[in-house]
């Protein structure tokens, strides 16, 4: 970490200058200098000469790695890309230097700090309420939260690409991030508990419109409601439910290990992605256990309630 950093008067960092000159920082500024413990510089105003060679260096980062515009599926592997693009400089030798960028750089990290063993979380904190509607609002985007934690006080931290959630020490929720205004985040496992009780509104729920599940799950809904009716509904969202302990994957061979066994129900699915997961035979086939006792049921024949008829013991 370098000892001493010199800044442009961004509003990320200056929230005042006062009249002798001095920066008042911002909170979050704060944080990150008493996190990093470095020493801050600021150019004066409108003087680009002051960070010439940081002009000159986002010129060249410009020119050379953002142009065409990159794609990236991520911020991270953004990032990753311009870091890549910088290490393929280390090998060059810049005009009235003996030595490459990549040896001046090993002699300027001989001057550096090692860095804290935990990097700074950088985000925006506020404090928020969940609504009746498990909902948290976070810059006009309202976010959802499982509904026990319904009317409960929770911490909002806004990243670039996500929004996580916390009640207490715990994470509740986290969500990609939306930009568009007054928009809803939903995530359907945080409102599976409530429709458990309610299942007529299992086809009208708004945070369930758009989940894309695999056809398997569809496959065995009819087929439970055709065998159950009503109650077919409630066994199916006990089903859905263990996709919040299970990962997507195990849950979808456990349905469709069901569909192809036709054990057609919760606990039926929940033990095949149990055996799944710990690697061992389902119980649901006698056969891989031809030790237990077979039940065998005769046919009753009519004939034999007469003799109860006549008294008979």
């Amino acid at each position: 970490m370098p000892r001493s950093i010199l800044y442009d008067n961004t509003k990320l960092a200056v929230a005042r200058i006062l009249g002798d000159g001095v920066r008042q920082r911002t909170r979050v500024f704060s944080e990150l200098q008493s996190h990093y413990v470095f020493a801050d510089r600021f150019g004066r105003p409108g003087k680009g000469n002051d960070k010439g060679k940081v002009e000159g260096l986002i010129g060249w980062v410009r020119r050379n790695l953002l142009v065409p515009v990159p794609r990236a599926t991520s911020l991270a592997a953004l990032n990753e890309q311009l870091l890549e693009g910088c290490r393929r400089r280390l090998g060059d030798r810049l005009r009235g230097h003996q030595e490459t960028i990549g040896e001046r750089l090993v002699r300027d990290l001989v001057a550096f700090h090692d860095l804290p063993l935990t990097s700074y979380d950088a985000c925006e904190k506020k404090a928020g309420r969940v609504s009746s509607l498990s909902l948290v609002r976070y810059r006009g985007t309202d976010y959802s939260v499982p509904t026990a934690y319904g009317h409960r006080e929770v911490l909002i931290r806004g990243y670039v690409e996500e929004v996580v959630i916390s009640c207490g020490v715990e994470v509740i929720a986290r969500h990609r991030r939306s930009y568009e205004r007054e928009d809803f985040v939903f995530d359907p496992l945080h409102y599976l508990a409530l429709l458990e009780h309610k299942v007529s509104a299992l086809d009208q729920a708004a945070p369930l419109v758009g989940w894309d599940l695999p056809e398997e799950f569809a496959t065995l809904r009819r087929l439970i409601e055709a065998r159950m009716g009503k109650r077919g509904k409630r066994e199916f969202v006990q089903i859905l439910r263990l996709l919040e302990v299970f990962r997507i994957e195990d849950v979808l061979a456990g349905v469709g290990e069901a569909i192809a066994r036709g054990a057609i129900g919760f606990d039926a699915v929940k033990h095949l992605v149990l055996c799944r997961i710990e690697r061992r035979p389902p119980r649901l086939d006698l056969t891989v256990y031809p030790y237990l006792p077979r039940a065998r049921v005769a046919v009753t024949s009519a004939k034999a309630y007469l003799g109860l008829l006549a008294g008979a013991v």
